[in-house]
């Protein structure tokens, strides 16, 4: 099939990108710079220069396409007020024009990559994809952009579009790039780790899985179904310490509280950020959901956090 791919420079999308390339499938990447896209290039992708922000744009590069991965967002928690018209225009208004412009263009199949975060604090719950959270019950902006984006994606199933929705869970491996994959690398290495916000709970998947399950979702998927794509449920200080054992080496954590994670509130502003938005979205939040649904239909079946962390940083297996 031919397919266009949103978000292909990133994490997630660059690898879902070449997974396609790899099993012959024709990209096309909508890039903004494609002088930044060698990579994209060097796989065989055809790019795509534009955004988000043009429907038209969107039209004519998804031309000839039969289908639209869309996984472009800004990703980023602890956002202040003043970046709050980029988030929203990029992570829900983006999304629409996305998806109106598939069925504008009458492509055959839609995949938004959505996320676990859409279903807010699950309060130690671990939830399915018909779990609804209360409204306006928002722990982050980040968490309502992803959140409207979600509805947008469902208000245009309930009028026809080809369309299924992937909600991957806290998704790790090569190429990450957050504090989260510096926290696990310290622990590999057996260092003192200072961490704060232990207790947020994620469904840890790795990248490749994550990918996998994007595709069987696209290949497999019924049209109009969400499906949760996970891996092991845990806390961040449940995955650091398995970090440190695959690492070989006995837990050496210091907890940070959150009271102390607060006193820096008025250095927000210099850091370009809204500590009280990082911390509402990471102090016991738990975004747990279960992918019970994408094993049983799909045949998704991920690897547990140890091997993930074992792939991820080159680590011999467990049995060697």
């Amino acid at each position: 099939m031919k397919a266009l791919v949103t978000g292909a420079t990133g994490f997630v999308g660059g690898c879902l990108a070449a997974r396609l390339r790899d099993r012959g499938d024709d990209v096309v990447a909508l890039v903004r710079s494609p002088a930044n896209a060698g990579r994209l290039r060097e796989l065989g992708c055809e790019l795509a220069e534009g955004d988000l922000s043009s429907r038209a744009a969107l039209v004519t590069a998804m031309r000839g396409c039969d289908a639209v991965f869309h996984v472009a967002a800004i990703y980023r928690n602890g956002v202040p007020e003043s970046q709050r018209a980029e988030l929203f225009e990029v992570n829900v208004r983006g999304t629409e024009n996305v998806l109106d412009a598939t069925v504008d263009s009458g492509v055959g199949r839609i995949v938004h990559v959505s996320s676990n975060v859409v279903f807010g604090n699950t309060h130690g719950r671990v939830v399915d994809e018909t779990y609804v959270p209360p409204e306006g019950e928002y722990v982050s902006l980040y968490h309502e952009t992803k959140a409207l984006a979600h509805r947008a994606a469902t208000e245009r199933i309930a009028r026809g579009a080809p369309l299924v929705i992937v909600q991957p869970g806290g998704i790790y491996g090569p190429g990450d790039h957050t504090a989260v994959r510096g926290m696990l690398e310290r622990a590999v290495g057996g260092k003192v780790l200072l961490l704060p916000f232990g207790s947020v709970g994620l469904n840890w998947t790795y990248v490749d899985d994550a990918v996998a399950g994007i595709l069987l979702v696209h290949d497999r998927g019924r049209v109009g179904e969400a499906y949760v794509v996970g891996g092991e449920i845990g806390t961040l200080r449940q995955a650091v310490e398995k970090a440190y054992v695959v690492g070989g080496h006995r837990p050496r954590i210091v907890p940070v509280p959150t009271w102390l994670v607060r006193l820096a509130t008025p250095l927000g502003p210099l850091l370009g950020m809204s500590v009280g938005d990082y911390v509402s979205a990471s102090d016991g939040v738990t975004y747990w959901g279960k992918d019970d649904k994408a094993r049983r239909e799909l045949g998704y079946s991920p690897r547990d956090l140890g091997e993930g962390l074992r792939e991820m940083f080159a680590l011999p297996p467990h049995d060697a």
